[in-house]
């Protein structure tokens, strides 16, 4: 599978955009403080142990993720490699922005604009269609090279860095809840808003 190198500008304006989309939605979760996305409970518990900017721990994880690309043979794009770099800038230039919410019922309103942004951020991405990001190639990769299915990996993976992120300190709660349960939709949802664009 050959990526593009030479996108056209709208392509990866698209690209961008959804990458900074996703990028806000997941601090939004981190500012809400009810629970983040699989992931991010690892973000946040190396984070939380380093003294590491969140962002940092994001790029350092992308890294040793993308690490893993060459054993399974998944070949990165442009979107591969951005996606590691401008995610990380997001999270660390909006977090002191973004609000954070003592009331509960605004805590989870948040979450919930933070996972229909990082849904709509999706959609964006995957229509540049310039490469997978980090995990979603490792799960792309671990699926051609076992018989195993895409959605047991996915739940083998997520479970596995929740685990290792609660037990350095990452916060798993309600938000980490609702995003296992509302992501799929949020990014149909995103598919959806951005195939009435992409003409």
């Amino acid at each position: 599978y050959e990526y593009n190198l030479k996108p056209k500008r709208l392509t990866f304006f698209y690209l961008v955009f959804g990458l900074i989309l996703f990028g806000l939605g997941e601090t939004l979760l981190v500012t809400a403080n009810i629970g983040v996305s699989p992931w991010f409970v690892l973000h946040q518990g190396l984070a939380f142990k380093t003294g590491y900017t969140i962002g940092m721990t994001t790029f350092i994880v992308s890294g040793i993720v993308l690490l893993l690309w060459f054993p399974l043979k998944q070949k990165p794009g442009i979107g591969t490699i951005l996606n590691a770099i401008l995610i990380s800038i997001v999270i660390d230039l909006s977090l002191p922005l973004l609000p954070k919410p003592d009331d509960f019922f605004l805590q989870l309103l948040q979450v919930i604009f933070g996972i229909l942004i990082i849904g709509i951020g999706s959609g964006f991405y995957l229509a540049a269609n310039l490469g997978p990001g980090p995990r979603d190639g490792l799960m792309t990769g671990i699926n051609k090279q076992t018989s195993l299915s895409f959605s047991l990996i996915r739940i083998i993976l997520e479970l596995s860095v929740v685990g290792l992120g609660f037990f350095l300190g990452g916060i798993v709660g309600v938000g980490t809840v609702l995003y296992a349960v509302g992501i799929g939709f949020s990014v149909s949802l995103g598919l959806f808003l951005v195939g009435k664009l992409y003409i």
